[in-house]
Parts: C-alpha cells; sequence; structure tokens
C-alpha cells in the first residue's frame, strides 16, 4: 500500500511539474479593476508565473473547501462531545452505584 501512495505522489508531482514548464509566462495580477483603482488611488499589481496563479487557485479552493466542512460538521461534533460527557457520568454514576457499601442492619447482612 505504502508503494501505491508513492507512486500516486511522484505521478502528482510530474504532473504539477509539467504545468509548471508549460505555464511559465508571467500575468499581472491586479486588486482592483484600473479604472476603478485609479479613482480610488489603489492600483496594486503584481506580476507571477502563471503556474503560480494556477495553483494558489487551487490551494485557496481547497482551504476554502476544509473550513466550509469543518463549520458544516459542527453540530455533529458537538453532539458527539455532548454524547461522550453523557456516557462518562453515566459510567460514574454505575462504578458509583456498584461500589460495595458497608451495611449498618444486621438483618440484610444475613439476608446477602
Amino acid at each position: 500500500m505504502r508503494y501505491i501512495r508513492y507512486i500516486v505522489l511522484a505521478a502528482l508531482a510530474v504532473v504539477l511539474i509539467v504545468i509548471a514548464l508549460a505555464n511559465r509566462e508571467p500575468v499581472v495580477l491586479e486588486l482592483l479593476p484600473t479604472e476603478l483603482g485609479t479613482y480610488l488611488g489603489v492600483t496594486w499589481s503584481v506580476r507571477l508565473p502563471l503556474f503560480l496563479v494556477i495553483l494558489m487557485g487551487v490551494a485557496a479552493g481547497v482551504l476554502v473547501g476544509f473550513i466550509w466542512e469543518w463549520l458544516r460538521e459542527h453540530k455533529h461534533r458537538a453532539e458527539a462531545a455532548r454524547r461522550r460527557r453523557e456516557a462518562e457520568r453515566l459510567e460514574a454514576e454505575v462504578k458509583r452505584m456498584k461500589a460495595p457499601r458497608g451495611r449498618s442492619d444486621d438483618v440484610l447482612a444475613l439476608l446477602e
């Protein structure tokens, strides 16, 4: 199984390298459209290779997906934590009830 994982990772690395080599041309990323940036006095832009823009977009999408799922599954985690606390409380109560107690009544002690 470990070898299959290494083969998949190697294939992914080769694909990413091929994409990077095929998309080396620089592109300009701008914060705002040119007219709006000029009007507001903010003309932030950066030149990056296209493959970097593609990989950053993929990474941003994965990050948004992880955060979305983490928020969506919050109710399930909260319910599981509540059930775990309830189970621990019940286990403690069962242990307390099963614990031997000293009998003060001699008649009940004879019946046992």
